[in-house]
C-alpha cells in the first residue's frame, strides 16, 4: 500500500525537521514577524553556498550557524578559492590579495567590497558593488552531481543484474524495472511510435528520473530547490527543444512553414504562428516545472511559518496538520511533474519524426 506506516513516518519526520530548522531562526519581536518569515522563505528558496542545517544562540547573545560549507571559486584578476564558512553567514568579510568579498544574505550573491564590507545600494535598493565571476560549487550543483551519480549507480546495477541473471532484475532493479517499462510502453511508444521510440528512450528515462529524484530531494529538510530554479528548468527544456528540431524530418518542417492542404493565404498567416510554436512549446515546459515546484515550496514553508505566527495550540496544530497533508500532495506532485515533462517531450519528438500518412494509419 502506497500510504504505508513507513511512508507516513518519513513524511512526519521530514516535516518535523522542517519545523526544527525553521524554529532555529529567532524572529525579532520588535519587527513584523510576517515580514521576517517572508524573508526567511525567500532566502531558503534560492541557491546558496552552503547546506544550512540549524542555528542556536549562545549565552552571550552570539548566534552560531550549523551548516555544511561548500567551496567558493571566484575569478577576479585570477582564480580565488576558499570555503563559504569564512563568510560567517554573510557577517564577515573575506580578504584575498588586497581584495575583499562579502556575501549578501538576502540574495546569496558575492560582491566586492571595501575592508569594512560595505554593501552600497541606490535609491531603488539595487546593489552597486562590483560582482566577481562566481564559479562556486553551490548546493544546487552538489545536488545535481549527487543525483547524477545515483542514477549512474542504479542503472549500472540494473544492467549488471540483467547480465548475471539472464535478463531478470534483482535488488533495486526490481523497483526500477516496472518504472522503465512504464516510460517505454505508456509514454515513449504512444508518443513517438513503435519505429523510432528507441532513439529517444535514453533521454526520456534520464530526464524522468532526474526530475523525479531532484523533486524528492527538494522535499527534504536540506532546503534544496533545484527544479524550482528557472535556470535548471530552462536547460532541460533547451535539451528537448534541440533534440526535437535537430532530429526533425522534412515532413515536420513542411507542416510548419507550408502546411499541406491549406489555402495559400492561410499558409502565409499560419506560418509565423507555427514558427512561434517552436519556442512556445519548450517555454511551457520550463515554466510548468518551475512554477509548480516553486509554488509547492512556498506553500509548504508558509504553512510552517504560520505556526510561529499563531503561537497557540489551535492555530499551530491546524497549520501543522495542513502542512503534513500538503507534504503528501507534494510527494505526488514530484512524480507527476516528472511524468508530464517526459510525456510532453515524447509528444514533441513524435511530432518531429512523424512520417506522412502515419496519422491516418
Amino acid at each position: 500500500m502506497f500510504f504505508s506506516k513507513k511512508f507516513l513516518f518519513v513524511t512526519l519526520f521530514s516535516l518535523f525537521a522542517f519545523c526544527t530548522a525553521f524554529s532555529a531562526e529567532t524572529f525579532d519581536e520588535k519587527k513584523d514577524r510576517k515580514t521576517d518569515i517572508k524573508k526567511y522563505i525567500t532566502h531558503h528558496l534560492k541557491d546558496s553556498h552552503s547546506f544550512y542545517l540549524t542555528s542556536y544562540t549562545k549565552d552571550n547573545g552570539k548566534k552560531v550557524y550549523i551548516e555544511l560549507p561548500l567551496p567558493v571559486i571566484l575569478y577576479d584578476n585570477g582564480l580565488k578559492f576558499f570555503m563559504s564558512s569564512e563568510f560567517k553567514h554573510g557577517k564577515e568579510v573575506v580578504a584575498d590579495n588586497e581584495s575583499f568579498y562579502r556575501m549578501n544574505y538576502d540574495n546569496n550573491k558575492i560582491y566586492k567590497t571595501n575592508i569594512q564590507g560595505d554593501i552600497i545600494k541606490d535609491e531603488n535598493g539595487k546593489i552597486l558593488n562590483e560582482k566577481p565571476l562566481d564559479f562556486s560549487i553551490t548546493k544546487n550543483i552538489v545536488t545535481i552531481l549527487l543525483v547524477s551519480f545515483l542514477m549512474l549507480f542504479l542503472f549500472n546495477s540494473l544492467a549488471r543484474s540483467y547480465s548475471r541473471n539472464n535478463g531478470i532484475a534483482n535488488g533495486v532493479g526490481r523497483f526500477l524495472e516496472p518504472i522503465i517499462l512504464y516510460v517505454r510502453d505508456e509514454i515513449a511508444i504512444p508518443g513517438i511510435g513503435q519505429k523510432k521510440y528507441k532513439n529517444y528512450m535514453s533521454y526520456l528515462l534520464t530526464v524522468f528520473f532526474f526530475i523525479w529524484f531532484l523533486n524528492m530531494l527538494g522535499l527534504t529538510p536540506l532546503g534544496v530547490n533545484v527544479t524550482g530554479n528557472i535556470a535548471v528548468t530552462f536547460s532541460l527544456a533547451l535539451l528537448t527543444f534541440l533534440l526535437t528540431n535537430l532530429t526533425a524530418n522534412k515532413n515536420y518542417w513542411g507542416h510548419i512553414f507550408w502546411m499541406p492542404g491549406v489555402p495559400i493565404p492561410l499558409k502565409i498567416i499560419l506560418a509565423p504562428i507555427e514558427f512561434l510554436g517552436l519556442f512556445i512549446k519548450p517555454f511551457s515546459l520550463l515554466i510548468r516545472l518551475y512554477a509548480n515546484i516553486q509554488a509547492g515550496h512556498i506553500v509548504l514553508y508558509s504553512l510552517i511559518g504560520l505556526m510561529f505566527v499563531f503561537q497557540n495550540w489551535i492555530g499551530s496544530s491546524l497549520s501543522f496538520l495542513l502542512a503534513f497533508f500538503i507534504s503528501i500532495i507534494e510527494i505526488l506532485v514530484a512524480l507527476l511533474q516528472a511524468y508530464i515533462f517526459t510525456m510532453l517531450s515524447a509528444l514533441y519528438f513524435g511530432f518531429a519524426v512523424e512520417e506522412h500518412g502515419e496519422t491516418e494509419h
